[in-house]
């Protein structure tokens, strides 16, 4: 393992703190818990709190999206490891801003544990909650057990909308309504071109040969749908767009934005080679590309690979879509 760290064990509160160092000013830590970030973005009284949480080793998700017209607070676990139920229940309460506090995060175990004894103990007090949990990947479980699908990329989108619909000053009712809209129009797949390696284990998470790539697989090192020979990019875009649309049927003269992911190592130029190659096949299919991402939005470490997600867009997402956003790692060009 070379990795330009210190202890192992101070990864998460060497990652924070350093955080909070270079953005000072537009996030802040809370009581100077590390584990705990909140966008110090002034807030309307009454607006719909966004909360999210989930474990460190994809920046910029989960921290990078606590900022205006996206989540108001993050906690963060250790790597791949979900925070725990005090911690989440501490960014609630620091994120009730009178209108309630929509939880929006990934469908993984511990986070759903967690998440749920939280909510649990601020109903207590009064505070309304609501929890969404993003099941975009597609490669996680087939289309008839699609609630047992892994949040990834996907959630980028979700914060997006959710966040540009509390910004708007929506009841939590709508702002639920709309960030599930967006959801059932939200699909992704990953390829993987080399493992990562955690730090506090020292060793790759899963191995991929020379010759090999990882289809499908899971952004804390979980199996794909099956390995395959490498291909090339035009190869691979086309693989992974059918067994998106395949999932989500778009049809010609629709709109979608694209997202192309990198996965913590992946250069900037085989992203846009990849993303020239969707671009093409969405094109001659009939399909509008509006707002593009391409670079590293969830990564997974320094993993190599990438993933491609697809949102399906009507009037109302692509509005929420276009509205003003700003954090320290995401900025909406379009406003």
């Amino acid at each position: 393992m070379k990795k330009i760290i210190n202890d192992p064990a101070n990864f998460v509160r060497d990652t924070m703190e350093g955080i909070a160092f270079a953005y000072a000013g537009k996030v802040a830590l809370i009581d100077g818990d590390v584990r705990l970030l909140r966008s110090t973005y002034p807030r309307k009284k009454g607006k719909v709190g966004i909360v999210t949480a989930g474990g460190s080793g994809h920046l910029p998700l989960f921290l990078g999206y606590v900022g205006q017209g996206l989540v108001d607070g993050c906690v963060v676990g250790n790597v791949f490891a979900s925070p725990s139920a005090a911690k989440i229940e501490q960014m609630i309460r620091a994120c009730d801003f009178g209108g309630g506090v929509l939880c929006l995060y990934g469908n993984y175990g511990g986070d759903r544990m967690n998440f749920t004894l939280a909510c649990d103990s601020v109903e207590f007090d009064g505070i309304v909650t609501h929890q969404i949990l993003v099941k975009d990947d597609i490669a996680s479980a087939p289309i008839d057990q699609k609630e047992k699908r892994r949040g990834v990329a996907g959630l980028v989108y979700a914060y997006k909308i959710a966040g540009a619909a509390a910004e708007r000053m929506y009841d939590i009712e709508r702002v639920v309504e709309i960030t599930q809209s967006a959801l059932q129009n939200i699909r992704t797949i990953g390829v993987a071109t080399a493992p990562c390696i955690i730090p506090n284990i020292g060793s790759p998470s899963f191995v991929v040969e020379d010759n090999q790539i990882e289809i499908g697989m899971g952004i804390h090192g979980e199996p794909g749908i099956n390995t395959s020979t490498m291909m090339t990019a035009d190869e691979l875009a086309n693989l992974l767009l059918d067994k998106l649309l395949d999932d989500m049927p778009v049809s010609s003269g629709n709109t979608v934005s694209v997202m192309i992911n990198g996965l913590g190592s992946t250069p900037l130029e085989e992203q846009f080679i990849f993303y020239r190659a969707v671009y093409m096949r969405l094109k001659s299919m009939g399909i509008r590309i509006h707002m593009p991402h391409i670079g590293e939005f969830a990564t997974s470490m320094e993993m190599a690979g990438l993933s491609l997600t697809l949102f399906q867009l009507d009037d109302e997402l692509k509005s929420l879509l276009d509205a003003p956003a700003c954090s320290p790692f995401y900025t909406n060009y379009n406003k």
